[in-house]
């Protein structure tokens, strides 16, 4: 055959050939997974399969397709036209359409020799070597069903001077049945949970609604689906004074088999002390009723800033009910911003939101949450549409929260940083 008629052929199989027919996996797709999905989806963290390799992702080709496509993968709930932030893991359209390809096109493998290098994830710590590890002293045992009651399990620091943590991380025993965990520091004269015994499982009273004891000593660390280590920059810290406890705030959950955890926290130390003390502000609201059946139920909160703060992260917190969610400043000079809007909530996935460039609010900011639940039979996760629903601890329960990170100077009195006002619920 003449040179011009291969030519000619040459020419007509690859235009015949499907687009993106060179689509494959180790040249193509393993650089987004590295970059977006592996941090979950590897053995020992969150995600339910791994995608390390070909082996493990080719069976989730389609399912992958199908997550990306409608954006349910990554998670992340973030209304773009307010605010931008760090930890935006949203997938490009580029990437998208490489993924998509990918799956229509057979889920190619391609030549290892293409696959960039593997990334060296850590195992266990993702902080990595902590400086000192607290675990609970022993082994919680966890039914196999029926309702577990928060259980808090405090655990004496005994440090016998300030210390300053930087990086800080918490790992559960027994993922299977840890639904979340939050690590308080208890300070000295601190009267909260003064009956428990060190090192056994304690269950308070609940509070009364309206009493203001919610957040009872500074957050340290937590865990829960979709939430990383705490990183911070090497001028902040969180402050663990001396004589402090930690308190382990357990939220577990039968599965229908017995079960024991023993969870632990890691710490990082910061290696002089930093120019900022970092706290977690909490509007919330514990004073509403969702009534059954109430398909956009409204609940306000809100707290005014006695001090200057910079504003680092915002972390909206509802139950299986929680519809969406908005947090707004309004200044001094009574101008408004949105900080975050999420029209879209899913209690499965709680996320944090790192602002991009911190925020500056003055002395007397208002800080306003709004919530709203879906309690009507329309709600897939509703546990009972036919019920109304007050605040309370388990997921069939509810919550109002919109969690603040912020930075003071290290030498800043932290009590008393906010004023708080509730708003009473309207539909």
């Amino acid at each position: 055959m003449p040179v011009k008629a291969l030519l000619g052929l040459a020419v007509a199989l690859a235009a015949s050939a499907p687009a993106g027919a060179n689509t494959t996996f180790y040249q193509d797709v393993l650089p987004i997974l590295q970059k977006r999905c592996q941090g979950c989806h590897r053995p020992g963290e969150v995600g339910p399969m791994s995608f390390l390799s070909y082996r493990d992702a080719r069976p989730w080709a389609k399912s992958i397709r199908e997550a990306v496509l409608i954006r349910k993968m990554p998670p992340w709930f973030a209304d773009p036209g307010h605010g931008k932030f760090l930890n935006d893991p949203s997938l490009s359209k580029q990437e998208i359409d490489t993924l998509t390809t990918w799956a229509d096109t057979g889920a190619l493998e391609g030549n290892p020799q293409d696959a960039p290098q593997p990334v060296q994830w850590v195992e266990g710590w993702n902080i990595g070597k902590p400086d000192l590890v607290f675990e609970m002293p022993k082994e919680f045992p966890v039914p196999a069903a029926g309702t577990i009651e928060y259980q808090h399990i405090v655990v004496p620091t005994r440090f016998t001077e300030d210390r300053w943590v930087q990086a800080s991380e918490v790992r559960p025993g027994n993922r299977a049945v840890v639904h979340h965990v939050i690590a308080y520091v208890r300070e000295p004269g601190s009267k909260w949970l003064r009956e428990a015994a060190a090192g056994e499982p304690f269950v308070p009273r609940r509070a009364p609604a309206g009493e203001e004891n919610f957040l009872p000593g500074a957050i340290l660390a937590g865990f829960a689906p979709g939430l990383p280590p705490t990183y911070l920059h090497e001028h902040q810290g969180i402050l663990i004074r001396a004589g402090s406890d930690l308190v382990f705030q357990m939220h577990y959950t039968a599965n229908g088999k017995p079960a024991g955890d023993r969870t632990r926290v890691g710490l990082v130390f910061a290696k002089k002390p930093p120019r900022e003390r970092i706290v977690n502000l909490a509007p919330h609201n514990q004073d509403f009723m969702i009534p059954a059946g109430a398909a956009n139920h409204r609940v306000d909160a809100k707290v005014t800033l006695s001090q200057p703060v910079t504003l680092l992260s915002l972390m909206p917190h509802m139950h299986f009910r929680g519809k969406a969610f908005e947090m707004r400043a309004v200044y001094p000079d009574r101008s408004q911003e949105v900080l975050l809007r999420i029209p879209r909530y899913d209690f499965n996935w709680q996320l944090y939101y790192a602002l991009e460039k911190p925020r500056v609010l003055p002395q007397g900011t208002r800080v306003e949450c709004t919530a709203w639940f879906d309690n009507s039979a329309n709600n897939k996760y509703n546990p009972d549409p036919k019920s109304a629903v007050r605040w309370g601890d388990q997921t069939w329960e509810e919550m109002a929260i919109g969690w603040m990170t912020v930075a003071v100077d290290s030498d800043a009195r932290v009590s008393g940083l906010v004023k708080e006002k509730r708003s009473a619920p309207t539909e």
